[in-house]
């Protein structure tokens, strides 16, 4: 299988592409490394299989180190697309950070200059604006969510589907249980407008509908996936779904197709659900290992495939048959309505971080789309196609 593959150094584990029209080729990798701070000694844990602190100083003994890296990649659209002619430019920066959990483009409209948004160990977010003409990050601000023992998980803009020329609003996930809303303020800063207790253990993961931005999903470590009204408040979610025979880690809101949603979990098995119904699921995919990433392919023409980080059993494309059609999707003679597609076994250890690639001129069934891939302890980032 062709690839091109780069050494992060540090831990990779999570990965973005810009989704930005004039900046299509920028991805950026976050990375994460646990130091034990009086023998300053690395420790390679990941922080799906660390003791993450809850609650006092997790300052005895441990400090949580990472980077934003960003690298531009060099592909064309020519005749030949194997993965050998697309090659990683020299690395154009790296920041250094408390340790990167997630990172996600703001979607914005082509006027404004693209804006990433890092989640980091010690409570903050980390807001940079990428300088189209100077071709780098520029920072755009820290924003204080937790004390600095809360790790920040996971976070999502409300405007992936609709992208706006001023900042979407944005969700947050902490290791105390917490997740927090920031709306922009009457001068389009973001501030925290509301903070609730939503699970009893680690909210790994948490995501907007991208068909209505009242809705907020998140999930934890407490098998429960919940759903949240931000009309309603939050002192109860407006559905949760306890049907789970493990932590659940990843959540994404199908773009193209309303009322779809893709869910992770720890158990192997990616389900789909209708989000009117969120509690029996239309197809449970086993992918083989932790579902840590869901990515849903950015095109309208491929509405079904959905791109899924399985931590110990590799990257995998998994197509859903009949999505985005008003009939339930068929089954095959042994009732299954999935199937693998497409397997990426490159990496030497957990995966992690996956994105396809927003290039125009990709995303239909003729040419493979770009995937970059993260991997933990073999500190890896890989470009394949599928």
């Amino acid at each position: 299988m062709h690839f091109a593959a780069i050494d992060t150094v540090l831990p990779a584990d999570s990965v973005e592409f810009c989704p930005h029209p004039d900046a299509s080729n920028i991805l950026v990798c976050g990375t994460y490394k646990l130091q034990d701070k009086d023998t300053q000694q690395s420790r390679p844990i990941p922080p799906s299989e660390s003791q993450l602190p809850s609650s006092g100083p997790a300052a005895v003994g441990q400090v949580r180190t990472g980077q934003c890296l960003v690298y531009g990649v060099d592909s064309s659209p020519g005749e030949d697309i194997a993965v050998e002619n697309l090659l990683f430019s020299s690395k154009i920066q790296e920041i250094s950070l408390p340790a990167v959990l997630d990172l996600k483009w703001c979607h914005t409209t082509p006027s404004r200059r693209p804006l990433i948004a890092v989640a980091c160990a010690e409570g903050c977010v980390d807001l940079f604006e990428w300088e189209l003409e100077q071709k780098q990050l520029r920072n755009a601000g820290s924003l204080r969510v937790a004390p600095s023992h809360v790790l920040c998980l996971s976070l999502d803009w409300s405007n992936r589907r609709t992208p706006t020329s001023a900042a979407g609003s944005l969700v947050v996930s902490l290791s105390d249980g917490t997740v927090s809303l920031l709306e922009p303020d009457q001068i389009g800063q973001l501030v925290v407008s509301s903070a609730w207790s939503a699970h009893a253990y680690e909210p790994w993961c948490v995501a907007w509908s991208c068909w209505d931005t009242n809705i907020i999903y998140s999930g934890g470590d407490d098998l429960q996936l919940k759903v949240w009204d931000v009309r309603r408040g939050f002192e109860q979610p407006i559905i949760t779904n306890k049907r789970f025979d493990a932590g659940v880690t990843c959540i994404q809101s199908h773009p193209n197709v309303e009322h779809l949603i893709a869910v992770g979990s720890y158990d192997a098995t990616v389900r789909l659900f209708d989000s009117r119904m969120p509690l029996t699921p239309l197809a449970l995919a086993g992918v083989g290992g932790g579902a840590w990433r869901v990515k849903w392919h950015p095109s309208p023409s491929r509405t079904q495939d959905l791109l899924v980080a399985a931590m110990h059993d590799g990257f995998k494309v998994v197509s859903f048959h009949n999505v985005g059609h008003q009939t339930d999707p068929p089954s095959d003679a042994n009732g299954k309505n999935w199937e693998i597609v497409k397997r990426y076994d490159e990496h030497e250890s957990l995966a992690y971080g996956v994105d396809w690639s927003n290039e125009s001129w990709q995303g239909s069934q003729s040419v493979p789309t770009l995937i970059a891939s993260a991997s933990f302890y073999d500190h890896a980032l890989h470009l394949w196609r599928g």
